[in-house]
Order: structure tokens, then C-alpha cells, then sequence
């Protein structure tokens, strides 16, 4: 068997490693599900006005969000910002919680990149 024989099936099996990390980055991308996005832009629109590059920059923004805390840590950011709301022991069990407190800061400077790179 000749060198190109001999590595068809390397670069065969390049490919589909490739491929395979490929798609497993473009779902991690996305693990936001749809109706997560939309109210992210839409509590976005509301703070920064309706129109249309608002739509376009809440959209943006919620992209870079997304690509820089996962799913999981935003939705404990905001569990915790929402519980931190909540008076009496149960409110303050979340507003000095560590792990909370750094998801919400995971959350903050994401936001805070968004808001750089977006408006």
C-alpha cells in the first residue's frame, strides 16, 4: 500500500473528529433555549427602548451572554438575583451565598462585555 493509502483512512478519521467537535461547540453555543433569549431581549428592549436597533443590539447582546456563561450559571444568576429580592431569611440565604454572588458577577461582566461590544 502506497503513503496515500495509507493515510486515507487518518485524514477520514480527522474529518469526522472535526466535524464532531464542530457541532459539539456550536451546541454549547446555543444552549439557551429559545424563550431564555427572547425574554432576555425582551427585559433589553424594555430598559433600553422599542425599536429597532434596540432589537438588534438586546439580540447582540444576549449572543455574547450566551457565549460567555453557559446556560446552567445564567440561570443561577438568575435565580438568585430574583431570590436576593425576597425579604426576610430566605432572601438573605441568597444575597450571601458565595456561589450565587459569583454566578451573578460570572453574569455581570458578561453583561458588561455585551454592553462594549453591542451598544
Amino acid at each position: 500500500m502506497n503513503l496515500a493509502g495509507q493515510l486515507r483512512p487518518i485524514v477520514a478519521a480527522l474529518a469526522v473528529w472535526a466535524a464532531t467537535a464542530c457541532a459539539a461547540r456550536a451546541e454549547e453555543a446555543n444552549d439557551y433555549p429559545t424563550s431564555a433569549r427572547a425574554e432576555y431581549v425582551y427585559g433589553c428592549m424594555k430598559a433600553n427602548g422599542e425599536s429597532r436597533q434596540s432589537i438588534e443590539q438586546c439580540s447582540c447582546s444576549i449572543d455574547v451572554v450566551a457565549s460567555i456563561v453557559s446556560y446552567e450559571r445564567y440561570v443561577t444568576a438568575e435565580t438568585a438575583l430574583s431570590m436576593a429580592q425576597v425579604r426576610g431569611n430566605l432572601g438573605v440565604q441568597f444575597r450571601t451565598s458565595e456561589q450565587a454572588n459569583s454566578a451573578v458577577n460570572d453574569l455581570r461582566r458578561a453583561q458588561a462585555e455585551a454592553e462594549v461590544r453591542c451598544f
